[in-house]
């Protein structure tokens, strides 16, 4: 594919989900539940795989850190990618299927909101972990590609951007990931 096919591809994906209706819905409902949540005083626990743990990352810095170097009190927002010793330790013992849902079991506490990133939703790790957060009483998000997966139905607001082309959906994951942090910040400062 061509530079010119993939910047007008994802135009397109754009100009789509300026028309989606309920895409734009779960945006919202998404970004209102995080917010509660952080005025609350609660934490947002974040995971995903590959470009999504990234994403986790970068999530969890912009609240931590800051996005636009305003001077600011961090929020609790915590990547469950980041802590390596824990992920191989876990992974070489009893596999990688469960890794984020034993951190949810830790971390997660009711009221909470466990936040899953899935380019697929079909992340079994994933699933496992918003699985975890929903008996123990944390709201679950999910950032989702496609048809939204598996991980759908395990979520209270599924945010699922209608693509199988993992590139654009990781796109447009970033940009809600910064549109969530730049309508929430605000409200906590």
């Amino acid at each position: 594919m061509e530079f010119r096919e993939s910047i007008e591809e994802a135009i397109r994906l754009h100009e789509d989900l300026l028309r989606d209706g309920v895409f734009l819905a779960a945006c919202d409902s998404a970004e209102k539940i995080i917010k509660e949540t952080l005025l609350a005083g609660k934490k947002i626990l974040v995971a995903g795989n590959g470009g999504s743990a990234a994403d986790a990352q970068h999530f969890a810095a912009e609240f931590v850190a800051t996005l636009k170097k305003e001077k600011r009190s961090g929020y609790p927002v915590l990547a469950l990618t980041t802590d390596t010793s824990f992920l191989t330790a876990w992974a070489n013992d009893f596999g990688y299927e469960h890794v984020f849902a034993r951190q949810v079991a830790t971390w997660g506490k009711t009221g909470d909101v466990f936040l899953g990133i899935s380019t697929s939703g079909n992340s079994t790790n994933v699933m496992h972990a918003a699985e975890i957060a929903r008996k123990q009483g944390l709201n679950v998000v999910g950032l989702l590609g496609d048809r939204g997966g598996i991980l759908r139905e395990k979520c209270d607001v599924a945010v699922i951007v209608p693509s199988s082309v993992t590139a654009r959906v990781q796109e447009i994951h970033t940009l809600v990931l910064h549109m969530w942090c730049e309508k929430i910040v605000p409200f906590l400062s």
